[in-house]
């Protein structure tokens, strides 16, 4: 928008500067996701989550008040931690209180609803753009760009008084309205039940029992609830007794560091854990978020003049995007993994093969030749598209499923730390890229789409309907085997007893206990 060019000229002139200006949050997401573990453990899932959510509105409200480049940075790394804490807690809150056979559809989920959050800022954006004009000063012409493409210059192309057309409000309200969604989480997570297994693992079963039955909507006496209970406290009481014997006499950082280097201290371990992160990996390196964070300069590449119009094309792709989440829902369960994995890889390939072409081929010329520019921004959608139904959730849904229960929680957090570290180097580097490299990015983001492919046909297994104890066999390991053995001696320990551990308790019978405990 040219009112927050005017206002702060170096972020929109300077390619290198406006990718650090993006990054920031990005990299503090990075940290953020990393010392959430910690506040989790200590705080519970529910306050950790209303701590983010705090944290969070300090950061929007900074920017939204920002006056200075110093103000925005701090205010976007501000967000940005809150941002990393929520991707991890938000996760392990929604699978620790959700029925065991809908996590996998909650995780896609949560991916659409990422993808209806960008849609409405996209229009969101768009809408508050013509507060006061589109125009910073209207009767001042461009300086900037060709004379057959004129663009807007902040320091040639503003009044002495600053901006009399766009208001300041354009941007300001987008960065303010980010309060709104978060303020809705925080006051509703105020009337949600704490996790049972946080409860249970703090020795608080009557509350974690509590709980479990708000959250099921069952009454604490019934069965199928106690049922559900004890296999939870199993599991929990497994965790326990895994840190236990498998490190003794650790606690504190040392008990922390040998739990992450036992992820990389046996080849089936570092197999499972080069998987998810390097499925993370490709997830970035595909460009998905380069596409989001600089699609107005894409589509201006692409021959569309205008602030105006490369907003609309914009708020399109949002439409674009969150539609083509949904087929993940149907397909996720039914056609498996790896075909939608590779099929989305091949279209995304594809797609930004002809995109370079086209930019190659035509260069700044693409404003007089109207048929190939809309060509190549209908494959830009159709990138969209592939990556939407593939690598966007199956990024987030695979890591979860090949972890065994005793490593998991550590692996996922170094998953998404993954993730956010190259989300960071993307929204770095691609402002540069498309400044001097021009075409030349979207075949280097094209290549990383082939190699995906390539990664998961050699590397990535089929994880559809499979236990960990399967899981067990494609990475030729036996901790999953071991692991569900002492589950299942821990609930035969638990079977009848009542909740502090006497009587036996009547309506519990070891074959459901034990089936529960198998799905948790």
């Amino acid at each position: 928008m040219e009112s927050f060019a005017a206002r702060f000229p170096h972020i929109y002139l300077d390619s290198g500067f406006k990718g650090w200006f993006v990054s920031t949050l990005l990299l503090a997401a990075w940290f953020g996701s990393l010392i959430n573990a910690p506040i989790a453990e200590a705080f519970g899932r529910k306050w950790s989550i209303i701590m983010a959510v705090v944290v969070f509105t300090i950061g929007s409200a900074i920017q939204a008040g920002g006056m200075t480049i110093p103000m925005l940075f701090v205010g976007r790394a501000i967000a940005g931690v809150a941002v990393g804490m929520l991707t991890m807690i938000v996760p392990m809150y929604m699978s620790e209180v959700s029925v065991p056979g809908i996590r996998g559809t909650l995780v896609v989920l949560q991916q659409l609803n990422i993808t209806l959050g960008i849609l409405v800022s996209y229009w969101l954006e768009y809408g508050t753009h013509y507060i006061g004009g589109t125009r910073c000063a209207p009767d001042i012409p461009y300086s900037g760009g060709t004379a057959s493409d004129p663009t807007f210059d902040p320091r040639h192309d503003v009044g002495p008084h600053g901006c009399t057309g766009q208001s300041e409000a354009s941007w300001r309200i987008p960065f303010a309205l980010q309060i709104v969604p978060a303020l809705i989480l925080g006051i509703g997570m105020l009337a949600f039940p704490e996790s049972p297994r946080y409860l249970l693992s703090r020795g608080r079963d009557e509350a974690a029992l509590a709980s479990l039955s708000k959250v099921r909507r069952l009454h604490i006496d019934t069965e199928m609830l106690r049922t559900e209970f004890l296999a939870i406290k199993a599991e929990v009481l497994f965790e326990e007794s895994f840190v236990r014997d498998k490190y003794p006499g650790k606690s504190g950082l040392s008990l922390v560091f040998a739990q992450y280097f036992d992820l990389v201290s046996t080849r089936p371990a570092f197999h499972r854990l080069a998987v998810g992160c390097c499925i993370m990996f490709f997830q970035q390196f595909m460009g998905c978020n380069a596409m989001i964070y600089y699609a107005p300069t894409i589509f201006g590449q692409l021959g569309l003049s205008g602030n105006t119009t490369s907003l609309l094309a914009t708020g399109v792709y949002g439409i674009v995007n969150t539609l083509s989440t949904l087929p993940a829902l149907f397909l996720i369960d039914k056609v498996g993994r790896r075909p939608l994995l590779v099929c989305g890889g091949i279209g995304t390939f594809v797609s930004l093969v002809i995109v370079g072409g086209i930019i190659g081929g035509y260069g700044d010329s693409l404003v007089s030749h109207k048929a190939a520019g809309w060509t190549g921004i209908a494959f830009i959608y159709i990138y969209d598209i592939n990556f939407s139904y593939s690598f966007a959730p199956i990024g987030w849904v695979l890591p979860s499923e090949i972890f065994t229960l005793g490593t998991r929680s550590k692996a996922m957090s170094i998953t998404t730390s993954t993730t956010w570290m190259c989300n960071f180097i993307i929204g770095l580097v691609t402002p540069d890229m498309l400044d001097t490299m021009k075409w030349g990015t979207y075949i280097f983001f094209a290549a990383f789409c082939l190699l995906a492919v390539g990664f998961t046909l050699l590397f990535v297994p089929e994880t559809r309907g499979k236990s960990l104890e399967d899981m067990d066999v494609v990475f030729k390991d036996t901790a999953a085997h071991e692991e569900k053995e002492r589950l299942f001696e821990i609930a035969a320990h638990l079977e009848g007893r009542v909740l502090g551990g006497s009587d036996a308790e009547k309506g519990v019978e070891k074959k459901e206990l034990e089936g529960s405990v198998e799905h948790h």
